[in-house]
């Protein structure tokens, strides 16, 4: 018999690229519960994201971190702790002290008896109440995902909402740069939140609708219009100096061709307009592949955006120049006088 050894060849697995964490909060004053929570729910994926534990060991505790963390997807909420009340106290406090509407509250107990049911459901404004004795892995996973669906959902509309906001409140002077500047951003962020996997965008186009002054401006540069995330407050900047030396070709060359790129982690959409000379929006974050639905989201974008701010910035322009003659014939009218 030979001694060489003879392996089956690995088959490529399939691997999931994650697009981020939603954070946990696990609040009991047993450090058991906490080693058993997150052994069942070790493996838990949704929408491409882990889960990210955090521990606390009271309601004080969970208070203090609610204090300072405001992206708790769902709280594992113990009742009695400190007190009998601890856990009641907490989702009072997150509801009323905090206004935080968004987060998940799941109460578990150990002792049903001590915070009933019903009085709790009806005087308290929780999303699920469990009994420890009852809460085995598999309903735990399905109580997890029906509360991170919930969230989702809950955050896209309340992204949605801030975009449209900002689009109202720009529409009411469309005709200053800063306002235009509101509108995109608001469009901006309605479109990441539909699509649900970027919250970092930027509009870029030419100087001539630079919101900020731009000194020394190259012919053919292109600069930060308006911007989200960790494009946010980078209005009027080079796209040279913003982007990655990668990303900036990648632009250059959407631009020339009028078409958009995929990248790894970000696109590159040409937004194309009969007036000027058209526009990138640049998204980064986004995950490898895209869905149908995402697809012909961005290129409705893609298509429709740059006429509408062309719209604008001809009226803007017209407004100007009407300005301008005014000015001059109050001019003459003084010269007469």
């Amino acid at each position: 018999m030979s001694d060489d050894f003879l392996f089956a060849e690995d088959e490529d697995e399939e691997i999931i690229e994650e697009l981020g964490s939603w954070k946990i909060l696990i609040v009991d004053d047993e450090p058991e519960v906490h080693a058993v929570t997150k052994l069942a729910l070790n493996d838990f994926i949704l929408d491409d994201k882990c889960l990210e534990f955090v521990s606390v060991y009271s309601g004080e505790e969970a208070k203090s971190y609610f204090r300072q963390h405001n992206d708790v997807a769902v709280v594992l909420l113990d009742v009695v702790m400190e007190t009998d009340e601890a856990g009641l106290d907490v989702a009072e406090y997150i509801r009323e002290q905090l206004h935080n509407h968004f987060t998940r509250i799941i109460l578990r107990t150990g002792q049903p008896g001590q915070a009933p049911e019903r009085e709790v459901i009806i005087n308290y404004d929780i999303n699920d109440y469990k009994s420890k004795t009852e809460l085995t892995a598999q309903k735990l996973f399905t109580v997890m995902i029906a509360a991170l669906r919930s969230y989702r959902d809950i955050m896209v509309i309340e992204e949605s909402r801030a975009g449209l906001e900002k689009i109202i409140n720009a529409s009411a002077d469309l005709f200053s740069i800063r306002s235009v500047e509101q509108f995109m951003r608001g469009i901006i962020q309605q479109l990441t939140s539909i699509m649900g996997f970027s919250q970092h965008a930027a509009y870029i186009t030419s100087a001539v609708a630079a919101p900020k002054p731009v000194t020394h401006a190259q012919p053919d540069e292109l600069y930060v219009f308006a911007g989200n995330g960790e494009y946010a407050g980078q209005e009027g900047q080079p796209l040279s100096k913003a982007l990655p030396a990668e990303a900036y070709v990648l632009c250059r060359q959407a631009l020339e061709e009028k078409r958009i790129i995929f990248a790894d982690d970000y696109i590159v959409a040409y937004c194309s307009g009969k007036t000027f000379q058209g526009s990138l929006l640049y998204l980064s974050g986004v995950p490898g592949k895209l869905t149908q639905a995402n697809v012909r989201l961005l290129n409705m974008f893609a298509k429709n955006v740059q006429l509408a701010f062309d719209n604008v910035l001809l009226s803007q322009q017209f407004e100007s120049t009407k300005n301008e003659i005014n000015q001059l014939r109050q001019a003459e009218n003084n010269d007469k006088k």
